[in-house]
């Protein structure tokens, strides 16, 4: 062994390698190429993510999504401030979104703080598919509110903020919450003891309503605010005016001193594009117009022209397109920019959703309102005395601890719900509660049980539905705008409408609610919520309490029952605004030419239809259009379905089929009488007349009756749109054997040879035989059941009931001269929607404008309050977008005109 060694034996010739320094070396390059970034999140809290530097933000973004565990992640991005500008959402040209597809290391420039924020608002909370995602929603929205990002209305910010006092500590108790227990809890900008009160009071209301709920009606009220989801950028007009340009799901906003003065929505801009300071868009041509009409607005600098532009990329394209356009450039070396938004847009993000919500929810934890702390007594204070109270760290009950952990088992209540549970601003009008005190202290306690519903959904116990007949005794009468409504109580003393406000409020007397298939809901004009009060009996309510004016309506209840209202009608979106924005909307074609473009193709009246269809459903005029329909013909009688011994046929007393129309039995057995319709829609451009036969699900009692219209009308294919049981609730009696049995009617015998279910088991296909024994004749019928749609509501996927409905199509295509039977429970509202979509596939494949408003109008015309609510509308209008913008359904080639 060589003890000794002199360091000369290691500086000759000879070869050597630092072991210890070659290990030190590469942990030293190691933490040279990583970068500690700390992401602030919308509760406040914060985390610390390694990435390498040269690593791209959507390395970063998945670390963050994983951390939160968030599915919907699409919606939400992560924003620095370059130039240490500090944290000031306000302006969007101070802002910048971290670009996946860039380097970490160029974005940044130095910068080691980001923040979690919303990117894209969501239309509609209920798209929402996870509690998880809507409660950072529901952050990121009181995050504005605390900014003055959004800016609200007194009433609308007392409103917010109850909900907001609802999900933080749950339900008031007058035993622990005393005068003053929100006045540490700052839940809104500039809030004073006089909005307190008011946000205590409206606080009251919600009791019940657990966390998730208070956050869904939390974001369904915000959702309809101006400034809701705008992303703000400073701009200057032609004539160097301050203005502001916000871009949101819609299209791009005009704002100047805070008023909405201008909106170009994306189906009416052809082009975006900005060069140096300037931003330019170029506007769709009408028309009536010769000319191109391109708006140009000066920005601060390039770079804030650029952010613009980009924003209203990733809009255009998150919103209104299936997938990303990926733009193919040809020439490597051409000028422009390359960005272009490649992430999920919404509709991707809302298909992964769906396949999601068969999952149970996960359980989270809450994070609590981290600015004040808030004296509420502890669990033993409270059994022990109710009176003494102590100061805790949590902002909620102390048996709720800090933290609030939701198990994802109650979904919050959906928009299209209708519930007679008392709302924040209910009267109590839609249902007498089973205990009314005069103490404004004291909130209602309905059953929470009890649910109103569609016709299709209720069902009494005797099996019908009781509502008053239809009158034409409330007929508007116009005073400069105000209109006249006489209302009689239904059988149950309800005129169907709930109020809010008055003088303690310092509010209007405004309508809040009004139940379907109701007084308030059926009368000439209806009252819709958001109309204002003025005068009930002839009594001036303008300055009224909410106290006296549920005592006035009231009395009209118990005294003549008859209720006249003076009301003025809510402004419909498009007249709020000022006189700047663009006209309402024409769903009717001004000039039979097309639209010419840039590359001077001609958008003939089909794709100008399809335009404004999907316009109207982005800006919600859509809806308001159909609002204003009348639900059944003011001139046509239905006798016939109120004589005594036809009572008993129908499923529900307020759906009755026109007497002009009904289908009338030649050999009925107990009469003529059979609750259906004939529904002919004339296909315009060509001769085809496509015939249907609406009618009810058949009871037990009139099966026969059924049977014997399938008989006489040579009918050979039924469309049902029902299961035999919802809710607990019998929907349609089961008319058809079971495969291999026999049901024999009178002189019929029915045999059910095939039944086959699709792979999804959203629909089913059966082969029935119809013997009949007098004539010894024997025919097939075709029998297609859809069994996706849900208890409530409409379906979710536009895809299945599309592959529904073509499937409908190619069988009613073998024999097109026979009429088709539709049914649902009630046939009006699923049924409606069926034929509406056969219709406007019929209208593209004959190259006609579609408008689904005028064939709405027609049905009724035949069958009273086809497509029974706005929800059905949406969907059936959302289905024909779908099918036309995926090529589902196109001009036949023959067709030309």
């Amino acid at each position: 062994m060589i003890e000794r060694v002199s360091k000369r034996a290691f500086t000759g010739s000879s070869g050597t390698y630092h072991v210890r320094a070659s290990e030190l070396a590469v942990i030293r390059d190691r933490r040279l190429k990583v970068i500690g970034l700390t992401v602030v999140f919308l509760d406040g809290s914060t985390n610390v993510f390694t990435v390498e530097k040269r690593a791209k933000g959507s390395v970063l973004l998945n670390q963050v999504y994983q951390h939160l565990e968030l599915y919907e992640k699409d919606y939400f991005g992560l924003q620095y401030f370059p130039n240490g500008v500090t944290n000031d959402t306000s302006n969007y040209d101070n802002i910048r979104w971290l670009d996946p597809t860039k380097s970490i290391k160029k974005q940044l420039n130095g910068r080691t703080q980001l923040y979690f924020r919303v990117k894209f608002y969501v239309s509609d909370p209920s798209k929402l598919i996870e509690e998880f995602t809507r409660y950072q929603f529901y952050l990121q929205i009181r995050t504005d509110i605390a900014c003055k990002k959004l800016l609200l209305p007194p009433s609308t910010a007392c409103l917010l903020a109850s909900y907001m006092a609802q999900s933080e500590i749950g339900d008031y108790h007058p035993d622990e919450h005393g005068p003053n227990y929100l006045s540490e809890l700052k839940l809104i900008p500039d809030q004073t003891e006089d909005m307190e009160r008011k946000i205590c009071e409206l606080h009251k209301l919600h009791k019940g309503q657990s966390p998730a709920d208070a956050e869904f009606n939390f974001l369904d009220h915000a959702k309809r605010l101006d400034m809701y989801g705008v992303e703000l950028h400073h701009a200057q007009d032609s004539a160097n005016k301050d203005i502001q340009l916000g871009v949101t799901a819609i299209g791009l906003v005009v704002f100047q001193n805070n008023i909405r003065i201008n909106t170009f929505s994306w189906s009416k801009i052809v082009k975006i594009s900005f060069k140096r300071k300037q931003f330019f868009i170029q506007l769709r041509r009408e028309p009536s117009e010769s000319y191109d009409t391109i708006l140009g607005f000066n920005m601060h600098s390039n770079r804030s022209a650029k952010t613009l532009w980009k924003a209203c990329v990733e809009h255009h394209t998150f919103f209104r397109l299936h997938s990303p356009h990926l733009r193919v450039r040809r020439f490597p070396l051409s000028l422009g920019s390359r960005f272009r938004y490649s992430g999920r847009t919404e509709s991707q993000t809302v298909e992964q959703g769906k396949l999601r919500s068969r999952t149970p929810s996960r359980p989270f934890t809450r994070s609590p309102n981290k600015i004040a702390t808030i004296i509420i007594p502890t669990v033993t204070q409270v059994e022990e005395t109710k009176t003494t109270t102590t100061k805790t760290s949590s902002s909620r009950s102390p048996w709720c601890d800090n933290k609030v952990t939701s198990l994802g088992s109650r979904e919050p209540r959906k928009a299209w719900e209708d519930s007679i549970q008392m709302s924040d601003d209910e009267g109590g009008f839609l249902e007498p509660p089973p205990c009314v005190t005069t103490d404004d202290t004291q909130a209602f306690s309905p059953p929470a049980s009890r649910i109103l519903g569609y016709a299709d959904d209720e069902v009494q116990p005797n099996g019908l539905y009781d509502t008053p007949p239809y009158s034409l005794s409330s007929s508007p009468v116009p005073t400069d705008g105000l209109l006249s409504v006489k209302l009689t109580p239904d059988e149950q003393g309800r005129f169907g409408f709930n109020v809010r406000g008055g003088s303690e409020h310092d509010m209007p007397i405004l309508v809040s609610r009004v139940a379907p298939n109701t007084p308030a809901d059926r009368c000439i004009p209806k009252l819709r919520e958001g109309d204002q009060l003025l005068l009930i009996n002839g009594h001036d309510v303008t300055n009224a309490s909410h106290s006296a004016v549920v005592s006035l309506i009231r009395a009209a209840r118990d005294g003549k029952g008859e209720l006249v209202l003076t009301v003025r009608p809510l402004p419909s979106p498009e007249t709020i605004k000022t006189g700047l924005e663009e006209p309402p909307y024409c769903y009717v074609p001004e000039s039979p030419q097309g639209i010419l473009l840039d590359d001077n193709r001609q958008i003939n009246v089909l794709e100008q239809s399809m335009l404004l269809l999907a316009d109207g459903l982005a800006s919600g005029a859509l809806i308001n259009h159909y609002e204003q329909l009348y639900r059944r013909h003011p001139e046509l009688t239905c006798n016939e379905a109120r004589r005594p011994e036809n009572v008993d046929k129908n499923r529900y007393r307020d759906i009755s089929p026109y007497d002009v129309t009904r289908v009338v039995l030649r050999n009925g057995v107990n009469g003529d009488y059979i609750n259906a319709n004939y529904v002919d829609m004339q296909i315009t451009g060509t001769d085809i007349v496509n015939r249907y036969i609406a009618t009810q699900g058949p009871l037990s009692t009139t099966v026969d009756d059924f049977w014997e219209m399938v008989l006489e009308t040579d009918c050979s294919l039924i469309a049902m749109l029902t299961t035999l049981v919802e809710r607990g609730r019998v929907k349609c009696h089961q008319y058809w054997p079971n495969v291999g049995s026999i049901l024999t009617y009178r002189h019929m015998k029915i045999t059910c040879n095939v039944e086959t279910f699709d792979v999804t088991n959203s629909y089913v296909f059966r082969e029935l035989n119809l013997h009949d024994s007098i004539t010894n004749v024997s025919r097939t019928i075709t029998h297609m059941q859809y069994l996706a749609w849900p208890d409530h509501g409409v379906p979710d996927d536009t895809e299945r009931f599309l592959q529904f409905t073509h499937r409908v199509r190619e069988t009613r295509n073998q024999d097109p001269k026979t009429s088709v039977i539709v049914h649902c429970s009630a046939g009006i509202g699923r049924t409606g929607v069926l034929i509406l979509m056969d219709t406007a596939m019929c209208l593209v494949e004959a190259n006609q404008p579609v408008y689904p408003l005028d064939i709405v109008q027609t049905m009724r015309d035949q069958r009273a309050m086809m497509i029974q609510n706005a929800s059905q509308y949406r969907f059936v209008c959302e289905c024909i977008c779908a099918a036309f913008s995926r090529g589902e359904i196109k001009p036949r080639k023959n067709d030309t005109s």
